[in-house]
């Protein structure tokens, strides 16, 4: 088995994101931020959502495009690596973001307007202004910062006290709450260093 394959096998997730092509340089610029924001990672392009390798018609028109959300739709710009690999006369482009210690980046989505994201499992996800702050810290590791918390981020805590693990579906189910909120909690709470977030197994899960 091919390393390529291999990265593949590992399904998307919180280092790693599928791409058929680029599309946009806003619509990657998201997803390129967002690694460097969390603990950086790589995307394929040339495969489908489903693992597929279909490869890309023009790797050249695809760095460049990369290269263009990485420089001009992203602040700070990131910068990239790329590496082309060959698979049954099909190219797959492996494109590298580090983890950043200019955090946070924030991608531009319309006009004038730049938001930071953070990767959440396999999703870009916004972030909230309490976890941009977080993430200006210089360490990249989570540091203990008292924060006041509310009654949603208290019922983790103690929850936590009283099981060795909680999920995003537990907790969704815990508070009667949607999914991005709950996200967005978990998020918080993560960047603070109140608990620790482990996506080695199938289903992410957190602890104290």
């Amino acid at each position: 088995m091919t390393d390529l394959q291999e990265l593949i096998r590992q399904g998307e997730g919180e280092r790693l994101e599928f791409k058929k092509r680029t599309t946009h340089p806003t619509r990657i610029a998201r997803t390129l931020a967002s690694l460097a924001n969390t603990h950086g990672g790589r995307v394929l392009v040339g495969v489908d959502d489903d693992g597929r390798i279909v490869g890309v018609r023009d790797a050249e028109e695809e760095i460049f495009q990369l290269r263009e959300a990485a420089q001009h739709y992203i602040d700070p710009p990131l910068e990239l690596r790329f590496r082309e690999v060959e698979h049954d006369d099909r190219v797959v482009l492996v494109v590298t973001v580090p983890e950043s210690s200019h955090k946070p980046h924030r991608a531009q989505v319309a006009d004038g307007d730049w938001r930071a994201y953070v990767r959440v499992r396999d999703e870009s996800v916004q972030t909230s202004q309490l976890t941009e702050k977080a993430l200006e810290r210089a360490d990249p590791t989570p540091r203990f910062e008292r924060i006041p918390l509310n009654k949603e981020e208290l019922a983790v805590l103690d929850y936590l006290q009283k099981n060795p693990r909680i999920t995003l579906a537990q907790y969704m189910k815990l508070l009667n709450i949607g999914q991005r909120r709950a996200y967005r909690t978990l998020i918080k709470l993560t960047l603070h260093g109140y608990i620790k977030h482990h996506d080695k197994q199938k289903e992410v899960y957190y602890t104290l």
